[in-house]
């Protein structure tokens, strides 16, 4: 009896978490999108985005490295 309630509880949440992946798309965008304004299709800016991931990146990267060289000496001692 276990087993038939937890195959019925599995069936019904695949059921539910499909059922929104079916619904409708995005509403259309409105009859004078594109005709005035920005037509290049200039995208969100990741200039500065990019550098700061770059940059916490490189410091993760200096941890690391001393972290590793520290524990090394550590055990060579």
């Amino acid at each position: 009896m276990k087993t038939v309630g937890k195959i019925i509880i599995t069936i019904a949440l695949i059921m539910f978490s499909i059922n929104p992946l079916i619904g409708d798309g995005p509403a259309p965008p409105p009859p004078d999108h594109g005709t005035t304004g920005n037509q290049e299709g200039n995208g969100a800016p990741i200039g500065n985005g990019l550098f700061i991931l770059l940059g916490l990146g490189a410091g993760y990267g200096i941890k690391k490295i001393r972290t590793n060289r520290k524990n090394k000496s550590d055990i060579g001692d």
